[in-house]
């Protein structure tokens, strides 16, 4: 689980502008500390965002990730504070590397193998196979638990909640009132501090717990109180001081896009997306699994309240296959469970021999998928390829250049962790116009959208593609000797660095 989740770090470093937030309040803890004096040097004051977020997973990320930090200075592989977010002491050759998402994948890693061992315990060691070859062949969560959106600091605690509902005997028949006390405490502060949605999962969990006389309604109400309290305490004293206002960023996002009905704006999907679109997508084969899934009265009450989860969830217009992420591990322990029953099935007869097969044939046609999705995913990142490439092309000038980053190299990778050069300008003002921009006397070089002239004042340094789809080869097909190329990359160019001549 730790490998393939470092895989995807390593392989797809580079970062969108929806993660952009949490990494670069990562990134200025880190290097400019948390005193009062520093916080002016901060990028959200620059680029605050529609909201605000919370700064406590960041904070948190941050601190977990000095250690390792030290290590690297210990060891003389952290010369300047941009060595800091570059694991260059794991592996040399593969530098812009941020530390800090190596830390978040270890994290998720963790919060699945906590779930993987209540499975092995539970269901046996056969159906945690299962589980394992089915998450770690699926893209989202391996993809996505190294990067920084506000739904991948939920996922951990949620996974854990998970783990301590699901965590027994094979006899078990229900989790102790301590576990479920913990697991709801862990709901209610993910809730508060990190995406609020979690509170639509955290509200059936709690109908079941106390429908199924898990916990006492007294105990119920005494450990969302409590926990409810503490957190929004929390969450409002730390991310006051940092936004220099009283605010609580989750509340804060709640009122924006639910009560003014600003997440419309983003667009309006039809109500079932969920379960048509977004979760087969995300959990592949094992979303056709829950119909097996059924017939276990273990999984029927595991799947309860997801499943009510993304049913009112489904209710807001605007949806996102990242509002409901933390349903796939739960799908997964289901469809592990299923696929061990249709394993254990007999094999002398046809129909066995089928379904056993069949279980492995969906994990290879689970990688097979992610395959494609991880090899475009590598190349969707013109933005942070751009930085890169200007540094390295760059490196040694006598004059430090001033760079203007379009909106399009920020919004696809060219983040804080990849401006390694002190003394340069890396300038990523909005709202310039081309013409602005070659007229300006300001700026050495630019990093910007093709252009269909380049004025006489300024040349083309370098050229970066990204993905542009996939292209199927019709004759590839007849020809044996490419069946292997049978579907080929497109990509074409998106950015251009360019500089004055």
């Amino acid at each position: 689980m730790l490998g393939m989740s470092w895989a995807h770090v390593l392989l797809a470093p580079y970062t969108k502008v929806e993660e952009s937030f949490n990494l670069h309040a990562t990134h200025d803890v880190l290097v400019y500390g948390i005193k009062p004096t520093a916080l002016a040097n901060y990028d959200h004051f620059v680029f605050p965002g529609a909201v605000p977020r919370t700064f406590i997973g960041s904070i948190l990320l941050a601190w977990l990730s000095t250690p390792v930090i030290w290590l690297a200075k210990a060891q003389g592989l952290a010369t300047s504070k941009f060595d800091l977010v570059r694991p260059s002491f794991i592996f040399h050759c593969l530098s812009n590397r941020p530390t800090v998402r190596l830390v978040l994948a270890t994290v998720n890693a963790l919060g699945l193998c906590l779930i993987h061992r209540a499975v092995s315990r539970r269901f046996g060691r056969l159906a945690a196979l299962y589980f394992i070859l089915f998450t770690l062949s699926q893209f989202h969560i391996p993809f996505w638990m190294g990067r920084t959106l506000p739904n991948m600091f939920a996922l951990f605690p949620v996974n854990v909640s998970t783990y301590l509902i699901l965590d027994g005997s094979p006899a078990s028949l229900r989790p102790s009132s301590k576990r479920v006390q913990i697991a709801l405490s862990l709901l209610t502060f993910t809730a508060v501090v990190f995406r609020a949605e979690v509170a639509l999962y955290l509200g059936p969990l709690a109908l079941q717990a106390l429908f199924l006389r898990w916990i006492t309604f007294t105990g119920l109400f005494k450990v969302g109180l409590v926990s409810g309290l503490l957190s929004v305490a929390l969450t409002t004293t730390v991310d006051s001081y940092f936004w220099r206002q009283l605010v609580w960023p989750e509340f804060s996002g709640i009122y924006f896009n639910v009560v003014l009905g600003k997440s419309s704006e983003w667009g309006v999907d039809p109500p079932f997306v969920y379960f048509t679109r977004h979760l087969p997508r995300m959990a592949m084969s094992c979303a056709g699994l829950l119909v097996v899934s059924l017939r276990d009265w273990r999984l029927r009450r595991l799947l309860l309240p997801p499943l009510c989860f993304m049913g009112i969830i489904s209710a807001l217009g605007h949806k996102e296959w990242r509002f409901i992420v933390y349903v796939v591990p739960i799908v997964n322990v289901a469809a592990a469970v299923s696929s061990k029953w249709m394993a254990g099935l007999a094999k002398n007869r046809l129909a066995g021999k089928i379904l056993y097969a069949g279980t492995f044939g969906l994990v290879l046609l689970q990688a097979a998928m992610t395959y494609t999705h991880t090899v475009a995913s590598i190349a969707n990142y013109p933005g942070g390829e751009a930085l890169k490439i200007f540094n390295d092309k760059y490196t040694g000038s006598t004059v430090p250049p001033h760079v203007h980053i379009s909106n399009l190299a920020a919004q696809t990778g060219a983040s804080l962790f990849l401006q390694e050069h002190e003394k340069w300008i890396y300038n990523k003002t909005e709202n310039i116009s081309m013409a602005d921009l070659f007229a300006s006397q300001t700026f050495t070089h630019l990093i910007a959208e093709p252009v269909s002239k380049v004025p006489k004042s300024w040349m083309v340094a370098d050229t970066v593609e990204a993905f542009d789809g996939w292209r199927w080869r019709r004759h590839a097909v007849t020809d044996l000797t490419q069946l292997w190329d049978v579907v080929r990359m497109s990509k074409s160019t998106h950015l251009l660095i360019m500089k004055r001549t």
